[in-house]
């Protein structure tokens, strides 16, 4: 199917998704790659040792990262 100007398919020329907010996105890929922040045995929370819940803390980051990232880069219309 052949799209034209007019249809909603085509991308806007004005459109970049170059924003220096994507950067922000590295956070949670590197955090999780540092051995030296989770390679200890205590503290310990609720038994669990640190490995274990840092784990948790990860994806939190990782999804307020993202969430901070959508919002600041989303289109305003």
């Amino acid at each position: 199917m052949l799209t034209t100007p007019d249809t909603p398919d085509t991308p806007d020329k004005d459109r970049s998704d170059r924003s220096p907010w994507n950067w922000l996105l590295i956070l949670p890929i590197i955090l999780p790659l540092l051995p030296f922040l989770f390679n200890f045995d205590e503290p310990r929370i609720f038994g669990f040792p640190r490995f274990y819940w840092l784990q948790f803390l990860f994806i939190g980051v990782g999804v307020t990262c993202t969430t901070i990232v959508y919002q600041m880069t989303k289109r305003r219309r």
